[in-house]
């Protein structure tokens, strides 16, 4: 098992009502998994996949990672676990501008103490593996859309996570590139990588081995 929710209730206070996000959720992921989330707009789909990545804290239940209880460590711990363990992929790239492709792909190693030589070669295989090779001296303003997302996800791949967590990883790629984005998760999966992806796109879904369907911050 490589994650476990049990009754997670996220709200905020507006008014002085709660408005609950996220309802008594229960979730088992084991390794290995390629889960897709689906649902409408709000439904809390983002914040599900904010938690399980430890970028959004619950006011109620409990989050066990790896064995690890998530909701019991100081914000440094918890961070640590993310960074080892797991890579996001967001729509909106989060690339940082002033750095060039290469950097932004060795970012991630730098926090994990990887030796010079070693962090060459792993951006070389990546920029490789994403025909960037190319692109490695421009800044990402420079890139299409497509270009950009595929630097964010070399860069979620990069530590070599466990676990991938992908908000509308295709979002604004073509279909041509959506395709090949979904067809490298397939692989990555089948090496053994635990995915979670949120997706609108019920072709997208199919790629996973298991559909969750949320609604007004439950899993229906």
């Amino acid at each position: 098992m490589i994650l476990q929710l049990n009754n997670i209730f996220k709200w905020v206070n507006s008014g002085g009502q709660r408005i609950f996000l996220l309802k008594d959720i229960d979730l088992e992921v084991k390794e290995g998994e390629f889960i897709s989330v689906m649902g409408p707009s709000g439904s809390g789909k983002s914040t599900l996949l904010n938690i399980i990545g430890m970028l959004d804290n619950f006011n109620e239940g409990a989050y066990n990672f790896l064995d690890e209880p998530i909701h019991k460590l100081k914000e440094k711990h918890r961070a640590n676990i993310y960074k080892q363990y797991i890579g996001f992929v967001f729509q909106a790239y989060h690339l940082i501008d002033e750095l060039t492709v290469y950097e932004n792909l060795e970012m991630p190693l730098l926090y994990k103490k990887i030796s010079a030589s070693e962090r060459k070669a792993l951006v070389a295989d990546m920029l490789d593996r994403f025909n960037i090779v190319g692109k490695k001296d421009l800044f990402p303003t420079q890139l299409s859309g497509g270009q950009q997302q595929l630097v964010g996800i070399a860069r979620a791949l990069i530590t070599k996570p466990k676990l991938i967590l992908a908000d509308e990883p295709t979002g604004n790629l073509n279909s041509k590139q959506g395709e090949e984005i979904m067809e490298l998760f397939k692989q990555l999966n089948n090496e053994g990588v635990t995915i979670i992806q949120v997706t609108h796109s019920e072709k997208n879904a199919t790629y996973g081995s298991r559909i969750i369907n949320l609604l007004d911050g439950r899993i229906i």
